[in-house]
């Protein structure tokens, strides 16, 4: 594995690893000593994973064994719900092998519908979820059953549980007969089970070689854990740490392998989630590659990343890296990474304090039901705008009042709850918004970033607007057993995310389309008409 680093402040940079190397920090964690973070309560619990690769054999072979039994009943499509670390890495194995895994964590009632009405005959439904309580991983759960009930199959002989042992999805996997059962580590965190069975289970039964996977990370282990200043973890968590102290907290990631095609959304939910509590943190921005608007133009508050080869950039702050290497070492030197970075900057990386707040707001909204009904301040022809805003009279004006609010080395949080595969030209804001409001700006399909960026949106610098895109839905899907559909599900978890926002002091813009298609368009263009901002595109 390759680390390169610049540091425009080195006799810091230097002073900090001492301290660092002084306090052991790195054999610490290997040890599992949780005395080394702020709450040795939460983290002595949560440093199951250092050792992971190396406990890995049994598990292995038991996927190879489940793969060649459902290759032999016929059963070849393999579908994932679970949520941020229980589906991000399993998702960037797939895409870098080439296999199709198909990624099921949206609320939006299209996405689901779409993906239950694929292959039900050659089907088989991964349920992902540490908690075995994930209210998005228990609803496409009981979608996906009564499908299968409705053509005549018994949802649990196509249904195999990745959990926690004695969590309510493992006594029902154990009441109904699922097809299997993999039980994870409770000392492995969530966004830190990359190599455990959340990880390596549904990417294996896809078709990925999850063997190899495990063995780089397990080559490269040793190298991680040692006390010496040549530690690749040690020396980019340090570094980190470093950027923070200077206010320049946001790290930017851009992919230059097709190899590692994704991985800064893996990356992002690991650091962002990690770090992102106590006004601190470190804020990810993943764009589309050097290139790209956030990468190529940034400013003086972010430190620049590769992932992959090479490329020719130079940040203004002076802080650059290139991190090369396969996906096993990339797992395991991005964990340790961001440990390091939060003994560093003073934060415990394996709590989320902030987390808990937005599905609290979904829950009474989802119990209040139409009562919950907000008004448009305005409607400005295929789009209802809501939420903070001063005198503005249409669409461009409260994108401009939004714009103006953000800090000058703020960001904008653009939450699209829409169809991540329907409406994916969505994800094309990100850089217009940049462009125009002249500040990093990252973009999240929600529900999916509330187990991702969430909790910095919340918990870290409290320099961010938001800016939600909510749609009317194409069709509806009733969630069985349930008092509600999935439209409803997803509205509510956007004013949920809202509402925690502004309790916060964070403002908020909701953008609802009537037409989904039509309404994209305007927002594009509202953005265009807007002058760019002097921080990018003009001096």
């Amino acid at each position: 594995m390759r680390v390169e680093l610049s540091v425009p402040v080195s006799a810091e940079f230097d002073a900090e690893i001492a301290r660092l190397l002084a306090d052991r920090v790195p054999s610490r964690i290997a040890d599992r000593d949780g005395t080394v973070f702020t709450d040795a309560a939460v983290a002595g619990d949560r440093l199951g994973w250092v050792d992971l690769p190396s406990r890995a054999e049994e598990l292995l072979t038991e996927i190879e064994e489940l793969r060649e039994r459902l290759a032999g009943a016929g059963l070849r499509s393999i579908s994932l719900t679970g949520m941020g670390g229980s589906s991000l890495a399993p998702e960037v194995m797939a895409t870098a092998a080439g296999v199709d895994l198909e990624i099921v964590d949206s609320t939006d009632p299209n996405q689901v519908a779409e993906a239950i009405g694929t292959d039900l005959d050659h089907t088989v439904l991964v349920i992902a979820s540490k908690s075995g309580t994930t209210i998005e991983t228990d609803a496409i759960r009981r979608a996906f059953a009564a499908a299968f009930e409705a053509v005549g199959i018994d949802p649990a002989s196509r249904f195999i549980a990745i959990t926690d042992p004695g969590t309510e999805l493992d006594a029902l996997a154990t009441e109904q007969g699922y097809l299997a059962t993999f039980h994870g580590d409770p000392s492995v965190g969530g966004r830190f089970s990359a190599l455990s069975p959340f990880g390596l289970v549904p990417a294996g039964l896809a078709g990925v070689d999850v063997r190899q996977i495990v063995a780089s990370a397990a080559a490269i282990s040793s190298d991680l854990t040692l006390d010496s200043e040549d530690n690749p973890a040690l020396r980019f968590g340090t570094w980190l740490g470093i950027a923070h102290a200077r206010a320049t907290e946001k790290l930017v990631l851009a992919d230059t392998s097709p190899a590692l095609r994704g991985l800064g959304a893996w990356v992002e939910q690991l650091v962002a989630e990690s770090l992102g509590k106590d006004g601190q943190g470190i804020l990810p921005v993943v764009v589309d590659g050097p290139g790209d608007i956030g990468f190529a133009d940034a400013r003086a508050d972010a430190v620049l990343c590769t992932l992959g080869s090479d490329a020719d950039f130079g940040a203004p702050s002076g802080f650059n890296a290139v991190v090369d290497g396969d996906l096993g070492e990339q797992f395991l030197f991005w964990e340790f990474a961001t440990a390091v970075a939060g003994y560093s900057i003073g934060v415990d990386p394996f709590d989320q304090p902030d987390v808990e707040a937005a599905k609290a707001f979904a829950r009474a909204a989802l119990d209040q039901g139409a009562q919950n009904d907000e008004y448009p301040v305005f409607a400005d022809g295929d789009v209802e705008v809501y939420g903070d805003v001063d005198e503005a009279t249409d669409l461009v004006g409260a994108l401009r009042e939004l714009f103006d609010s953000v800090d000058e080395y703020g960001y904008i949080g653009v939450q699209a709850y829409l169809d991540r595969l329907g409406d994916a030209g969505a994800a094309d804001l990100r850089p217009l918004i940049s462009r125009h409001a002249g500040v990093q700006t990252t973009f999240g399909f929600g529900p999916r970033y509330l187990h991702s960026t969430g909790q910095y949106h919340k918990g870290g610098h409290p320099n961010g607007v938001f800016l939600q895109i909510t749609a009317d839905p194409r069709t509806e899907l009733l969630v069985p057993g349930r008092g509600y559909g999935f439209a409803e599900l997803q509205r509510a978890q956007a004013l949920g995310d809202a509402a925690a926002l502004r309790e916060r002091g964070r403002p908020v813009l909701r953008l609802h389309l009537t037409d989904r298609a039509r309404g994209l368009d305007q927002v594009r263009q509202a953005i265009t008409a807007i002058e760019p901002h002097h921080h990018y595109g003009v001096d």
